[in-house]
């Protein structure tokens, strides 16, 4: 081989080395071992690579086997062709590169989420819980005087969701007048004055709207009769259970028992919720969290009525803790319902994490006569 020479390669072909007739050309590299060696008819052809704009013809390391290609001939058969990403600014769009493989990260699992400020929402909560209990167990009239406060600020929250999404003006002024004199009525004359200041107030409501054009009284005065009994009167029955001789006793186990009946809901239906309970009504209400609304409030009720009430029974209690998340969730419900045709999440924004106050009240409400009646049959009114 020493008697051949070795020309430039033809144009266009990279890596093509022949022999020539004059000789040797300056500065062209020998033939390397590849053709020396006996095993050099396994070999094949390189692939040509078109030159890329912007790149060198040798990179250093990277490119060391661009270089063998160049000038000592082809590759080895076992030899493996390594191509690395160029940089985005010298890719050549007409013949791009071939990409390698990058194995991509799978996305970490999203955690669950309660979709509200949770730390607001306790602060918020236990604020309001010191409240209720400083002002229930010092004096009972400061408690009536904080259900006719939630009551006006449930009603105003109400008639105003009303009038932004439907248009609805019920009458808030004979609404909160009306809705305090029933709070007061019912601690002061009992059931009767309940009643009485009901019927008041709903006559009020249809005389006040007289003072308006006629169009829209029927729907106004339907949604403010519909408001003083879902906010004032079923709040009433606080003050009912609040006139009896130990009645900051049985307030306190109303007010434990739907708050033990929400949150053993949240936690089991968070944990194990799979198959929905109302998804048209409550997407996020499950089935398994109704159970642990039912047992949490169970076991709750038991404890209470065995400890915290004369004459009680823990089996009393057990029948009370069923009735309260029975009504907790219908009462959640029926607020769910309210708000999804109002096509609003919250009634209102004054407690952070909670939202309004008629949102905290939406299982308070229904249950408040369902535990005044119980309480009555299992251990009287007074």
């Amino acid at each position: 081989m020493s008697d051949s020479s070795w020309g430039a390669p033809p144009t266009g072909q990279t890596g093509y080395w022949g022999p020539t007739e004059g000789g040797p050309v300056q500065g062209a590299a020998p033939a390397g071992p590849a053709y020396d060696a006996p095993e050099a008819q396994q070999t094949r052809p390189m692939p040509i690579v078109p030159d890329v704009p912007g790149v060198p013809a040798y990179g250093g390391d990277q490119d060391d086997d661009r270089r063998a290609a160049r000038t000592g001939g082809p590759l080895l058969r076992d030899e493996t062709f390594q191509v690395r990403e160029l940089p985005a600014e010298t890719q050549n769009p007409e013949h791009p590169e071939p990409m390698p493989d990058v194995p991509q990260t799978p996305p970490a699992p999203q955690k669950k989420s309660a979709g509200r400020d949770l730390s607001a929402a306790i602060g918020v909560g236990v604020g309001l819980g010191v409240l209720i209990v400083a002002s229930l167990f010092i004096v009972k009239a400061v408690f009536v005087g904080v259900i006719a406060v939630a009551v006006v600020v449930g009603l105003w929250e109400l008639t105003s969701r009303l009038q932004e999404r439907q248009g609805i003006k019920a009458p808030l002024v004979p609404l909160a007048v009306g809705g305090a004199a029933m709070v007061v009525a019912g601690y002061v004359r009992g059931a009767e004055g309940a009643w009485v200041a009901m019927a008041l107030t709903a006559l009020a409501v249809l005389v006040w709207r007289m003072t308006e054009p006629p169009e829209g009284y029927l729907k106004d005065v339907t949604a403010g009769v519909f408001a003083a009994f879902y906010v004032p009167f079923l709040a009433t029955f606080v003050a009912l259970m609040l006139a009896a001789d130990d009645g900051p006793w049985r307030v306190l186990i109303f007010l434990l028992l739907t708050v033990v009946s929400d949150t053993g809901a949240y936690a089991v239906g968070w944990r194990f919720g799979k198959h929905k309970l109302a998804p048209r009504i409550s997407p996020g209400k499950t089935r398994e969290g109704l159970v642990g609304a039912v047992l949490f409030a169970m076991v709750a009720g038991a404890l209470c009525m065995q400890f915290l009430i004369d004459d009680g029974a823990w089996w009393q209690g057990l029948l009370l803790g069923l009735a309260v998340a029975a009504s907790a969730t219908l009462g959640d419900l029926g607020e769910s319902m309210i708000k999804r045709d109002l096509g609003i999440k919250d009634m209102g924004t004054l407690l952070p994490g909670h939202g309004g106050i008629m949102d905290r009240l939406d299982s308070l409400l229904p249950t408040a006569p369902v535990v005044w009646l119980l309480m009555v049959v299992f251990v009287g009114s007074s």
